[in-house]
């Protein structure tokens, strides 16, 4: 089984350093770079397949020029190889031209599955995976819980959280799954995978590469923009309610009414 993890390295959320620049956009260069972390759990999803099921783990980033820092994580973890599509053209780039490199750089490898998070830390979108399975028509099968491979059928059944409990979902292979937490934790990587990680191959790629205009993405070409930001207000005094739980209710109830936004 061959399978593809989309990563995507952002700023630590943990150095509490994020800023916005001047033209808008994220100083990436203010924040050292982790792997996204719900990105993790889908490799760890991946690498739990291949290990019940045979195959080989490629991760798929589109990343500035030191994407490969971040990515040698993610291989310490036990991906077999990386794939990183790197562009001065690239920056600025929105949900939209991100979904199109990728889409484009994975017409260049043979897969089963595509797995990608939920979401990143540093965007909250949530669409680049669903935008990536339209452009290469995959079946799309999201929020899981649950992957079960079954090659004798080369069909994929994903348990699928919803709003009620779970929806049962099969498709024909190959598909992309986007993961869930729910899917385990992330392992750690062991020194002997962070020594291996050293050897391992990433294939850089540049747009030309997997036929990609530049003049069709970048910021020049973004949807969206951010026109301003202003930062939360300082955060208020504690009021602690201590009255027995009838007056409490009653307490917590007024202060939430005086609250309100109408």
């Amino acid at each position: 089984m061959q399978i593809v993890v989309l990563v995507k390295p952002v700023p630590d959320p943990a150095a509490g350093g994020e800023r916005l620049g001047a033209d808008g956009r994220l100083d990436r260069a203010a924040t050292p770079a982790v792997v996204n972390a719900n990105d993790e759990y889908a490799l760890e999803a991946a690498l739990k397949l291949v290990e019940a099921h045979g195959g080989e783990v490629t991760i798929v980033s589109m990343a500035p020029a030191s994407g490969p820092e971040t990515m040698r994580k993610a291989l310490a973890m036990g991906a077999h190889r990386g794939v990183h599509v790197t562009d001065t053209a690239l920056a600025g780039s929105d949900h939209v031209s991100t979904a199109r490199v990728l889409a484009a750089a994975l017409k260049d490898l043979e897969y089963d599955l595509v797995l990608a998070g939920a979401d990143t830390s540093d965007g909250l979108a949530g669409v680049v995976p669903a935008g990536v399975a339209a452009l290469l028509r995959l079946p799309y099968l999201s929020y899981a819980a649950k992957i079960e491979p079954m090659k004798e059928t080369e069909t994929v059944r994903v348990r699928r959280i919803s709003p009620t409990g779970y929806d049962v979902l099969e498709a024909p292979m190959p598909a992309l799954v986007v993961c869930t937490q729910a899917l385990g934790e992330p392992r750690y990587p062991s020194l002997k995978g962070i020594m291996a990680a050293r050897s391992k191959e990433i294939a850089t790629k540049a747009l030309s590469d997997i036929g990609v205009d530049a003049a069709s993405v970048g910021g020049a070409m973004a949807t969206t923009k951010v026109l301003g930001s202003t930062a939360p207000p300082p955060r208020a005094a504690t009021r602690v309610v201590r009255e027995p739980p009838d007056v409490a209710a009653r307490e917590l109830v007024e202060f939430l009414v005086q609250r309100r936004i109408v």
